[in-house]
């Protein structure tokens, strides 16, 4: 049986293809780890991306209510709002998405997690920095920072490797959401 690796899996581009590579390049067992703070999606249809995309398993964690009172009461309590007008929608769920991929590491056997997060922006801090002091021996992977691909080139192995993402170059657009917001990003913006 080979090792696992519990990867926080959105169903999106990046985790996506990262299943496929976590198996190619590392050859762990991958276990993706979806959770849902608010989400509208449709968690059956992820859990069978994942599977079909390579993951040896692949799981929904609601944290909906844990998202409410641990994060948006005490963020609304503070009037956590950057700069007046942002309600830190994503950066207040990463740390509970971030304690269930350890906890689901722990209770899978897991030697390592990983996320999508590219090396640009400050999601990548947030998983790591959770991460590390929830478990500092447990191994974390970047496989977007590390594979060194562009959107592109991430766009053409999704499409060589038979694995159906839902963004094109033609609509790049990437979408977080959740009880508390959405944020939205686009190709030009990720990959300038």
């Amino acid at each position: 049986m080979s090792d696992k690796v519990v990867l926080a899996y959105s169903g999106g581009l990046d985790t996506s293809v990262a299943i496929k590579w976590l198996s190619e390049k590392y050859k762990l067992a991958v276990i993706a780890l979806n959770v849902d703070v608010g989400n509208e999606r449709d968690f059956s249809a992820i859990q069978q991306k994942a599977l079909k995309v390579g993951a040896v398993k692949s799981l929904v964690k609601d944290a909906k209510e844990l998202f409410v009172n641990h994060f948006i009461f005490p963020a609304l309590q503070a009037d956590a709002i950057y700069e007046g007008q942002y309600p830190l929608a994503t950066a207040l769920s990463r740390p509970l998405m971030a304690k269930l991929v350890v906890d689901v590491a722990m209770e899978e056997g897991a030697v390592a997690v990983a996320h999508g997060c590219t090396g640009k922006g400050n999601d990548q801090v947030r998983f790591e920095v959770g991460i590390n002091a929830l478990a500092p021996k447990l191994k974390i992977i970047a496989p977007a920072r590390e594979w060194g691909m562009t959107r592109e080139e991430t766009i053409s192995y999704a499409q060589r490797h038979n694995i159906p993402v839902p963004v094109t170059a033609a609509s790049p657009y990437s979408i977080d959401e959740n009880l508390w917001g959405r944020s939205i990003e686009c190709g030009v913006l990720e990959d300038p």
